[in-house]
């Protein structure tokens, strides 16, 4: 179970942002291709290696933290030369299946595994900058997904994807704001460039952007005339509920430390989420029903 914890493998669960182009692309509920599900464990192993090595370079402030001292390297449950020989076996399975697979998806990962790294070793402590890497971490997921499954990745998808995980990288760090604010414990220096005001005032934009983009993407031409409906837009309401739930587990709840959690916990989120899923099916692999 402790190398489970090292490798945070509940938050593989991210990496189901794969599986969105082909979603989208209307053919999601036929055969999938092989390589779709062999590229999403590649990147899981690829991101599981990023996060041994982001945790053991924050080993002493983790121990310092409420939670996080409870990570293996931290809570010294794992020896260091055993997480970190892992890590590399992790990377060269990613990377040499990701080059057997497909040379264009190498590059994909490659890209995502540098810019993580650049994360690990020093861009996290600089403020806007490190939520930026998060969100671009997920365009990249959909792009890698795009090419494994060969489908087209609209303009708007991308600019949804890049917002939501904004929206939820936002959230986490006014959920450290608030812990260092409690705690007087410095939980990470990006944190200094970042009050409670400033990201209520960005996470209520980026927030309100989602639910627009989403919106242009359901009636816009291009994926009216490709998924062959009109009626994408009714899916809204659940985006809408969706986001408003979020917004209060933040601001009302104050409990926005870790979106894998929340989306593993939260019932009323889950709901939504598998309404928002079948409210899509129904309108994209249902072509018989009427409105």
């Amino acid at each position: 179970m402790k190398y489970f914890q090292l490798l945070r493998v509940s938050h593989w669960v991210k990496n189901l942002f794969f599986f969105l182009p082909i979603f989208f692309a209307g053919d999601f509920f036929g055969p999938l291709p092989l390589d779709l599900f062999i590229g999403f464990f590649l990147f899981s192993f690829a991101a599981s290696s990023i996060y041994v090595i982001n945790d053991y370079q924050d080993r002493v402030k983790d121990a310092q933290h409420p939670v996080k001292k409870n990570r293996p390297f931290a809570a010294g449950t794992i020896n260091p030369v055993v997480g970190l020989a892992l890590a590399v076996v992790l990377f060269l399975v990613a990377f040499v299946g990701g080059f057997l697979l497909n040379k264009i998806f190498f590059l994909y990962l490659s890209f995502y595994f540098i810019l993580n790294l650049f994360y690990s070793f020093g861009v996290k402590n600089i403020p806007i900058i490190d939520v930026l890497i998060i969100a671009i971490g997920f365009v990249i997921r959909i792009h890698a997904g795009a090419v494994l499954a060969n489908v087209p990745l609209s303009m708007w998808l991308i600019l949804m994807v890049f917002l939501l995980a904004l929206f939820m990288a936002l959230g986490k760090r006014r959920d450290d704001v608030l812990l260092q604010m409690s705690s007087g414990i410095e939980m990470r220096k990006a944190i200094d460039g970042y009050n409670k005001e400033f990201l209520n005032v960005s996470i209520t934009i980026v927030s309100s952007v989602i639910l627009v983009c989403y919106l242009m993407y359901c009636i816009s031409p291009e994926v009216v005339a490709r998924l062959k409906t009109q009626h994408l837009f009714y899916t809204s309401i659940f985006v809408l509920v969706g986001v408003l739930r979020y917004l209060q587990i933040i601001f009302v709840q104050n409990d926005s430390g870790s979106p894998t959690k929340i989306l593993y916990k939260d019932r009323f989120l889950q709901i939504t989420l598998l309404l928002w899923i079948l409210s899509f099916y129904l309108l994209i692999y249902k072509k018989d029903i009427t409105f």
